[in-house]
């Protein structure tokens, strides 16, 4: 088998575009203030958040963008690898094609593990606007859990199915 696939270059690419959806948002949520005192929906002001909770929603992003723009550069060179190996001026010999396809591999897990941190940060993030939107989580606002269970519940059940293909097109 040749350095890498129609399928894997597929995936890549699949892989560079939802990154890319993400780092968008990761933008969007940077040019929020999240110190401006009208950006709340919480008029208790034993639920407003701490200083804490708006330094963390920052880092989070700032995270989530180094994770997805790590994840999309090995992404984007692996197919840039796949592209030279099949190109007619190359001529693999059997041991380099068998290690091509090990480095393949791991690039795509790395890729993949780039994602899922870059998707762990983001919710981490918006778990952090929902605080400070809504009122925090230790107040007990039903506002606050009824925005932040669902994403509990969805994001990493879409992580696993997630880590679970990346595993299997891993084996493969």
């Amino acid at each position: 088998m040749a350095a890498g696939t129609s399928i894997h270059v597929t995936a890549l690419d699949g892989l560079v575009n939802v990154n890319s959806l993400f780092t968008l948002a990761v933008f969007v949520g940077l040019a929020w203030n999240p110190w401006d005192p009208n950006n709340t929906l919480n008029k208790d002001p034993r639920c407003a958040p701490g200083p804490t909770v708006k330094r963390d929603l920052i880092a989070f992003h700032v995270y989530s963008f180094g994770s997805f723009l790590f994840s999309s550069l090995v992404a984007l060179a692996l197919k840039q690898a796949i592209r030279i190996t099949r190109s007619p001026t190359y001529h693999p010999v059997e041991m380099l094609d068998r290690i091509n396809q090990n480095a393949l591999r791991v690039g795509m897990l790395a890729s993949g593990v780039g994602s899922v941190c870059g998707c762990v940060f983001l919710m981490l993030a918006l778990i952090n606007v929902v605080q400070i939107k809504l009122g925090t989580l230790a107040c007990g606002s039903t506002h606050s859990f009824a925005a932040v269970v669902p994403l509990l519940i969805f994001v990493p059940l879409g992580l696993f199915v997630y880590v679970c293909t990346v595993l299997y097109a891993f084996t493969r």
